[in-house]
Parts: C-alpha cells; sequence; structure tokens
C-alpha cells in the first residue's frame, strides 16, 4: 500500500505514512512555506519534551523561524480560553498569512491548534504532525477543528484543511499503552462502517502485525469520505458510527471518560438500537462487542439510555427531536437513519424487557 495518500480536496494535501518521517520533517514541509517564514509549533507537556526538539531543529535546518506553544496535556485544555493563549503567542511573534503552525501531539493538539490557525487573521496555514494512534488513524486527516463548552464536544469550530499531515508511526512506541488503546476504537469503527477486511483482521488479531500498513488503511478509509464530503453534510457522516452516543456519554462524565472508549460503548449501543430497529443483522452487535473488548476498550454503558438520548440534544446530527443515527446494515456497510428521540427510548425499554426475559426463561 503507497504510505503517502493524496487527500484530494479543494486543495490536495498528502498524508504521509512512514516510519521515521518525524526524522526527516523539515524536508517534507520546506517546498509548502517560503524561505524564512515563522513556524509556530503547538504542542502539550506531554508530547513536546519527546519530539519537540526534534521537529524544531528539523524547520530550523531548512530555513525557517521556530516558536513554540506549548499547553497544559488533557481534554480540559481543549477550550476557547486555550485558544485565545495560542492567538497571544501568534500575536506576540508577529505572525502573518505567510506563516503557519505545527500541530504536534493528540487530537487535543491537532483540534486546538488546527482551530487556531483557522481562525487567527481570519486562516493561516497549519501542519498535522500526530502523535497519537488515534489522531494517526482519524482525527488528523479531514479539517475538522474544534474546541469544547461545557454543553458539550467540539460545539466550536471551523473546517481547515491542514497543507501537510505527517503521520510516524514511530512515536506511536513512546505512547503509554493507555493511549494506544484507545486509538484502536476509531480503528474498530473504520472496519465497521467501511473496511469488512480491515474488522476480519481485527477479530482475528492480525491487525496490528503491520501497524504501518494498519494506519495507512485507515487513514485510506477517510480519504474516501472527504473527497465524497468535505463539508460533513452528507455520506462523511457514517464516519460519526458510535459517536453520537460516544460523545454524549463523555459530556455526562466531564471529559473524564476518553474519546476512544466512549466511542467503543457508542458503536455497542448504535449496533444494539440497529438491530432493534431491524437495520442491523441480529448477532452484529455482539461480534463488534466481542472486537471492543478483545483490544481492551468498554463495551458496557455506565449511563441509562434516556439520559444518554437525552444528553444527545446539542449533537451536531441532532435536528429537533430527531436525531440522525449512523447504523450498520453490514460489516462495512453504514447508513444514516433519522430517528425520534422518544421513539430510541422506547424500542431500548422494550427491547432490554425482552432480553430480560429471555434470560429469566433460559435460566428457568
Amino acid at each position: 500500500m503507497d504510505m503517502i495518500l493524496t487527500i484530494n480536496t479543494d486543495r490536495p494535501y498528502d498524508v504521509i505514512v512512514e516510519n521515521g518521517a518525524l526524522g526527516r520533517i523539515g524536508e517534507s514541509v520546506k517546498p509548502l512555506f517560503k524561505a524564512g517564514s515563522r513556524a509556530m509549533i503547538v504542542s502539550d507537556t506531554n508530547v513536546f519534551p519527546i519530539y519537540g526538539e526534534t521537529v524544531t531543529a528539523q524547520l530550523k535546518a531548512v530555513g525557517f523561524e521556530v516558536f513554540s506553544h506549548v499547553f497544559p496535556a488533557g481534554e480540559a485544555q481543549k477550550t476557547l480560553a486555550s485558544v485565545a493563549q495560542i492567538y497571544a503567542s501568534l500575536a506576540k511573534a508577529n505572525f502573518t498569512r505567510s506563516d503557519f503552525v505545527v500541530t504536534l501531539g493528540g487530537g487535543v493538539a491537532g483540534d486546538m491548534g488546527g482551530f487556531a490557525a483557522a481562525t487567527f487573521l481570519r486562516g493561516i496555514e497549519f501542519v498535522q504532525v500526530p502523535t497519537s494512534l488515534l489522531a494517526q488513524v482519524d482525527a488528523s486527516v479531514g479539517g475538522k477543528t474544534a474546541v469544547d463548552l461545557p454543553d458539550g464536544k467540539n460545539l466550536v469550530g471551523a473546517f481547515h484543511q491542514p497543507r501537510l499531515v505527517v503521520a510516524d508511526p514511530k512515536t506511536l512506541d513512546t505512547l503509554p499503552d493507555d493511549f494506544f488503546v484507545d486509538g484502536m476504537g476509531e480503528v474498530i469503527k473504520h472496519g465497521c462502517i467501511l473496511d469488512p477486511v480491515l474488522f476480519d483482521a481485527l477479530e482475528r488479531g492480525t491487525a496490528l502485525d503491520r501497524l504501518e500498513v494498519m494506519i495507512a488503511r485507515n487513514v485510506a478509509c477517510k480519504k474516501m469520505m472527504v473527497e465524497e464530503d468535505t463539508r460533513d453534510k452528507g455520506r462523511r457522516m457514517i464516519l460519526n458510527f458510535g459517536h453520537t452516543f460516544g460523545h454524549a456519554i463523555e459530556k455526562m462524565t466531564d471529559f473524564t471518560l476518553s474519546h476512544g472508549r466512549a466511542v467503543s460503548i457508542g458503536m455497542v449501543l448504535a449496533a444494539e438500537v440497529g438491530e432493534g430497529l431491524r437495520v442491523t443483522p441480529a448477532g452484529l452487535a455482539d461480534r463488534i462487542r466481542e472486537v471492543i473488548a478483545d483490544y481492551g476498550l468498554p463495551t458496557k454503558c455506565p449511563f441509562d439510555f434516556a439520559d444518554i438520548v437525552e444528553a444527545t440534544a446539542l449533537d451536531k446530527k441532532s435536528f429537533g427531536k430527531t436525531l440522525n443515527l449512523i447504523l450498520l446494515e453490514d460489516i462495512g456497510k453504514a447508513v444514516i437513519h433519522p430517528a425520534d428521540r422518544s421513539y430510541l427510548v422506547l424500542r431500548h425499554k422494550l427491547a432490554a424487557e425482552k432480553s430480560r426475559r429471555s434470560a429469566e426463561e433460559n435460566h428457568g
């Protein structure tokens, strides 16, 4: 599989997936900007101490003036107040539209640094350098940038495509196991909605044998959807499989439950709802649940389903009383299915009661 994938949006850009790519980032970025341009590395306190020096040296070596803005690590930092601090760093360094931001880190750095780039001076360029599995397989591609509000996740944002994405799988060697597992939630999602071969490899336990190829395969899934629907108003919405319920669960835990774990629970719920609505074949929820559990992710929801549905009110896929759910007709075949919230809660109660009675009869 080609390890340089081109995302054909209004202005095409490359996604480099290659071991050791971080050590060559200067040469990759050099053709995109004028010599002497300023680069602002936006990173967090976990990632910058590991890779900041390498990226800084690489960019300086090819003639860029380099600055850095390092924020405390964690989803809790993904706020408008944090973005305002990035603006202040850019303004202090006299950034202009000929300069650029480099987001170095996981999804928080990419989302927040990308949003700052999208809005500072009404938009400057940025380069994504994802160092987490979740960011490499999903968040860094497609131009979605955003921050959270107390009312919900990613409610303030902008579409702003990067000029380049440099994903070095070797950076995952320093990623804590907990974060790697979290990223597998998005890998499983891509298998569910677009790639039966990937899902089969996940079921057989061979998906991680060639990490570079697996990451590129996930980027190819994202590429397909982004090119078809750049602004996320049509079929690209299937990338939100598990996210409607997952984002609600994140919000209900005050974002203390990680994104990949919340989405994993959300995928199980979506598969169960799909079976209840007779969109998803019976037994598919169990297959998905088993794969998710195999990779160390949670499958049980800590909240009442009715409360989760209520918490989806501010979801971006919500339209009044109707929720556009992403459901599976089969592995690799996802559909957008509008559903009334009240009806969803009722069907879930009936399904739960039927399951309870069946369990009682089996034990009787």
